[in-house]
């Protein structure tokens, strides 16, 4: 097992970290202790500072450019590197000269028509889509903005191009509009393919999606620092006022106030503010006019405006983020530090061999993708050289 590359599901939690007690507590009941020590060290005034062994394993490491080749050339191209490559990194003589040579090797592979079917494969497991003329298309366009290392941005703001096709055997894009009625395009957001893969009673998977995918965490989305008690089993722990959405007192039809066995709210305070953006598309991601989406109550009824929010009450990505439509929501989304984090999350995991961030629960805390978020960030978030910096760091080449 590469110790370098522990998610928070495989490396043990660490007992001084807030966080750590949090995550082990929801993962396997255990309760948080005091700083972990070594032998009978008893906190004698001459005792050494107590140490985490898999903070020295992590020690221990060695750089082994070899090695890291082998697995970047199969994640960024799909084949093994050719004996050249591999005989170049093992006679480049010192660790500078190795680094130098791997990172060239690198940057050829982000060159190659191979690199860019890796990314098509990447999104479309990525976004849970494909493998058709009209589910590809928001793929492929995320494939075609990271070979082409444009901005993360664009993902969410491209107003024209955003239906591209792909020619798989030269590994090339071409640049196409998506026709399904829509006036100014949002990038995916405005996607047919989108639109049709995840239609559903009131929008809910459309915006499910959106979350889990750009985000990288489930439903609730947002959590209040002083939570609410309900008199109920569980306290109310969204930062939306309860009466912001809807419920059977306040014009809907769905009683998302209800308490009775969870505290729906909690959830639903955030996706009942996006999921009206998301409800003129129909089943086959058109954009109409009316609402296209239903109730889950009997006879599945169309859903009204008021069925997810009181009249009066604004669409929003977050808790003071207001956003009016989805050219708006992709513009908020673009500027959202944690969609950011979450790219930079998606490309580690590829790397490292993880599973998906949300399904499998293999998070990235965010220490450890510290330096390359800000790199992302500070270098315009444009996506080739995220998935570089990534395949260069310290924690994939070392072993």
């Amino acid at each position: 097992m590469r110790t370098a590359n522990l998610s928070v599901e495989e490396k043990p939690m660490r007992t001084t970290s807030t966080l750590a007690c949090t995550l082990a507590a929801a993962l396997a009941g255990a309760a948080c202790t005091g700083a972990t020590t070594t032998g009978d060290d008893q906190g004698g005034d001459d005792d050494p500072i107590p140490t985490d062994e898999w903070d020295r394993r992590l020690g221990e490491r060695e750089y082994d450019y070899s090695a890291a080749l082998r697995i970047a050339a199969l994640r960024l191209t799909g084949n093994l590197p050719t004996l050249a490559e591999v005989k170049a990194v093992a006679d480049a003589g010192s660790l500078a000269a190795q680094k130098a040579v791997y990172e060239s090797f690198v940057a050829s592979y982000l060159d190659a028509p191979a690199f860019a079917n890796q990314m098509v494969a990447f999104w479309r497991d990525t976004f849970k889509m494909g493998r058709s003329a009209m589910l590809d298309t928001a793929p492929v366009f995320a494939a075609q903005l990271t070979v082409e290392n444009r901005a993360l941005g664009e993902l969410f703001t491209a107003a024209t191009g955003t239906c591209p096709t792909f020619d798989a055997q030269a590994g090339t894009f071409t640049a196409a509009d998506c026709q399904n009625g829509v006036t100014t395009h949002a990038g995916i957001l405005t996607n047919p393919g989108v639109q049709a893969h995840f239609y559903s009673n009131m929008a809910f998977r459309r915006v499910r999606w959106v979350q889990e995918a750009f985000a990288c965490t489930a439903f609730p989305a947002e959590l209040t620092e002083v939570p609410i008690d309900l008199g109920t089993a569980q306290a109310y722990t969204a930062p939306w006022p309860f009466e912001s959405i809807s419920g059977l007192t306040n014009g809907g039809t769905v009683d998302f106030h209800d308490t009775s066995a969870v505290v729906c709210a909690n959830c639903h305070a955030t996706m009942n503010h996006l999921a009206p953006l998301f409800a003129y598309f129909d089943e086959d991601g058109q954009l109409q006019t009316t609402i296209q989406v239903q109730t889950p109550n009997e006879g599945a009824p169309d859903a009204k405006l008021t069925d997810w929010l009181p009249a009066g009450e604004a669409t929003a990505w977050r808790y003071g983020v207001p956003v009016a439509d989805l050219p708006a929501l992709g513009a908020a989304m673009a500027a959202d530090a944690k969609v950011a984090e979450c790219a930079v999350a998606r490309f580690w995991n590829f790397a490292l061999g993880k599973g998906d961030i949300v399904d499998t629960l293999s998070i990235v805390p965010s220490e450890v993708i510290a330096t390359q978020v800000a790199a992302f960030q500070s270098g315009g978030q444009t996506l080739r050289d995220a998935v570089f910096a990534v395949f260069t760091a310290d924690d994939f080449v070392k072993f």
